[in-house]
């Protein structure tokens, strides 16, 4: 699930009969729960809307589930293959990496 820009995660309890989830892809816990799709959306909404609500309260910047960067740990080897190949295409390492994960997503 998307809203506003963060994803949510959905599960289902058979014991509790309950589908329930969280916020994906930041530290903060905002976890939600429905009994059907549509109360479970609605309380996705509504929880992410909360977060945002308290986060401007308290006058903090909410988390962002993406920031465009990230590290990668390729190895010596992968490393130095991948520099070599961005030099002689005369780009930085960085958008090699960029145009290798389009090309592959």
């Amino acid at each position: 699930m998307e809203y506003q820009g963060y994803f949510g995660s959905v599960h289902f309890s058979n014991e509790d009969e309950v589908f329930y989830g969280k916020v994906e892809f930041i530290r903060s816990l905002i976890s939600y729960e429905g009994i059907d799709v549509q109360s479970l959306t609605s309380s996705f909404h509504e929880a992410v809307d909360e977060y945002l609500e308290d986060c401007s309260e308290k006058g903090i910047a909410p988390e962002c589930s993406f920031k465009g960067s990230f590290n990668i740990r390729p190895g010596t080897q992968l490393h130095r293959r991948a520099a070599i190949a961005a030099q002689q295409r005369g780009i930085n390492l960085n958008t090699l990496v960029t145009e290798a994960l389009e090309n592959y997503l």
